[in-house]
């Protein structure tokens, strides 16, 4: 099998760690079942370019068992997991291209094989298939019947691409579903974050102030997980509304350039670029640590900080390196990439099987449109959002109210009230 691995022999480690993973992931276990009865991909290739962890693989897994034939690449240099990749290879049958640390031009080398598998369906954690195919690969865009959206910075472009009118294929925002953005953004970055920050850096967080920029899903899970872990926690922010909402759940807002003095940690969940330049680097105070948990390594502006510092150490701990800014020392994690899958795992399997359910339920539900749909960036269907949450409430043994027949006639009803 065509296929690009760090070890093979690395296999039962990551059968052990992607079993571990499926304990916790009941509503996507649920859809796998179903999915290998009813075959509803049957016949359909999907190249997938997301996260390579445990999780993802049980996705990948659930795919394959709805008949797809399924190759996956990485979204990212720094997040796979080099068993979990050697496992969906040699135990699950599932091209892999995916090494931990594989530099710029492999990431794409990787990227360009999936689509070597003549896909009809994508799966995207950042846009990077959709951009390739709307680029260097304009040919094998006509293949495809649909795609679908992880990301926050992936729907983002997709939308741009969509106003100019260059969309060439309907994708679904997966990132806007509620089951996703709700649970995953929030808490699952929230904690998996801090997860990659104390790993690295061994730092304790508890009376160190921590600056948050962003105010999103992502930020207001990190501003909250911070501060439960004893952080004075500063926002940043350029959407008034977002940082008004900050404020008033507590923290102090600022603009970075007056953040940045007085600031232990600062990491970036913006979606966007130079969050974090030398204007900022300037002013930090001897030992801070930056990082970023944003999708793509352009929110810390990594290459202004190695062009001022004076001198640079390289991996003080793994994923740290030291830059001697004037007479201090700025410890920057992970190059700036996803500190929450370089340094640390991901999200928690329980989280992300909310958002991989969501995944599956809205790639099945593309690939068996009675008509093609046109070339849009699309919701996920609200049914799709109800059952996820219903199953996840049934796994966890939670129950929940029903409309009575009055209520029903009363929420429904403009002439009762008052």
């Amino acid at each position: 099998m065509k296929s690009d691995v760090k070890d093979k022999s690395l296999v039962a480690k990551g059968v052990k760690r992607i079993e571990w993973a499926d304990r916790d992931m009941p509503v996507l276990s649920q859809i796998r079942a179903r999915f290998a009865k009813e075959k509803p991909l049957k016949g359909k290739t999907l190249a997938a370019c997301l996260h390579v962890t445990a999780e993802t693989a049980n996705l990948m897994r659930a795919l394959k068992e709805a008949g797809a034939t399924v190759a996956l690449c990485a979204s990212n240099p720094l997040s796979t997991q080099d068993d979990v990749a050697a496992a969906l290879v040699e135990e699950y049958g599932i091209p892999t291209f995916a090494i931990k640390g594989e530099g710029r031009d492999t990431f794409f080398e990787h990227l360009n094989a999936v689509l070597d598998f003549k896909p009809n369906l994508t799966m995207d954690d950042g846009a990077d298939l959709v951009t390739l195919l709307h680029s260097k690969r304009v040919s094998d865009a006509k293949r495809i019947i649909g795609g679908t959206e992880e990301t926050a910075t992936g729907v983002i472009r997709l939308k741009a691409m969509a106003q100019d009118g260059e969309l060439k294929f309907p994708v679904v925002a997966v990132n806007d579903a509620k089951t996703k953005n709700l649970f995953d953004n929030r808490y699952g970055t929230g904690q998996s974050t801090l997860d990659g920050i104390v790993r690295a850096t061994d730092v304790l967080l508890a009376g160190k102030t921590f600056v948050v920029a962003g105010y999103g899903w992502c930020g207001r899970g990190l501003a909250m997980r911070a501060r439960g872990m004893g952080a004075n926690v500063i926002v940043t922010e350029i959407d008034a509304v977002k940082a008004l909402e900050a404020a008033m759940d507590g923290f102090r807002v600022m603009p970075m350039h007056e953040a940045a003095p007085i600031g232990d940690l600062f990491c970036t969940v913006t979606g966007n670029v130079d969050v974090v330049t030398p204007e900022h680097f300037k002013k930090m105070k001897d030992g801070a640590i930056v990082c970023n948990s944003g999708h793509f390594d352009v929110e810390v502006d990594v290459a202004g900080l190695k062009r001022m510092a004076k001198s640079t150490r390289k991996d003080v701990r793994p994923f740290v390196d030291e830059y001697m800014v004037g007479k201090n020392r700025i410890y920057l994690l992970a190059d700036g990439r996803l500190v929450n899958l370089a340094a640390a795992e991901g999200h928690p399997a329980s989280v992300m099987d909310m958002s991989f359910a969501t995944q599956a339920l809205a790639c099945e539900w593309m690939a068996t449109q009675k008509k093609p749909l046109a070339a849009a960036v699309y919701d996920v269907p609200h049914e799709i959002e109800e059952m996820v949450a219903k199953t996840k409430l049934y796994a966890m043994g939670i129950g929940i109210e029903k409309l009575t027949p009055a209520q029903k006639k009363y929420l429904s009803s403009w002439q009762e009230g008052t």
